[in-house]
């Protein structure tokens, strides 16, 4: 059984969504792909496994913290190639970028293949927004594309982290706005 609540974010309201046991989800209203992972009617809960830990790493977030993604449990439901991408935006640090493509070349020399393009699909697919850190990963140009959330968003979140925005730009044209 699939549980979900809401919190109250300064980004507007989240939806947060647990297996029972581990948080499966985190959609900002709006957001493309909406619990697209989870195939099942969610029941409304508050108490799940997962989300009081969650509650609390949103709320050390906010608040200008850096809390450790690895104190709530996690489980993301996707392909094995997806579970893979999402493992390496874990990797990438508080208030730092990384390319589509450079995700792509890790996971090449660890699996024998990626593009930048497939990574660019799991990216844009990620069940828990901001803990599981996709709005850190930008195009090799410095363009703001691949936020399900939206580009305002995906800008929110970066300022927040205190990056340096002078060599990023949002691109006027494509399918990733």
């Amino acid at each position: 059984m699939y549980c979900c609540s809401e919190y109250d974010s300064p980004m507007g309201k989240l939806t947060i969504a647990s297996d029972g046991v581990a948080v499966c989800g985190l959609w900002l209203e709006g957001q493309k792909y909406h619990g697209a992972t989870v195939s099942e009617e969610m029941v409304r809960s508050d108490e799940a496994g997962g989300l009081a830990e969650l509650r609390a790493w949103l709320d050390a977030y906010f608040a200008g913290e850096r809390p450790d993604p690895a104190s709530v449990p996690l489980a993301p439901i996707g392909s094995e190639f997806r579970q893979a991408v999402w493992q390496k935006l874990l990797e990438i640090p508080y208030g730092e970028l990384t390319t589509y493509g450079a995700i792509a070349q890790a996971l090449k020399e660890e699996r024998g293949k990626a593009s930048a393009l497939a990574v660019g699909g799991a990216v844009g697919h990620n069940p828990i927004s901001i803990i599981i850190p996709c709005h850190r990963v930008v195009g090799a140009d410095g363009s703001l594309t691949g936020y399900a959330g939206g580009l305002a968003r995906k800008t929110w979140l970066l300022e927040h982290e205190g990056v340096d925005m002078g060599n990023l730009y949002a691109p006027k044209k494509g399918t990733a706005l």
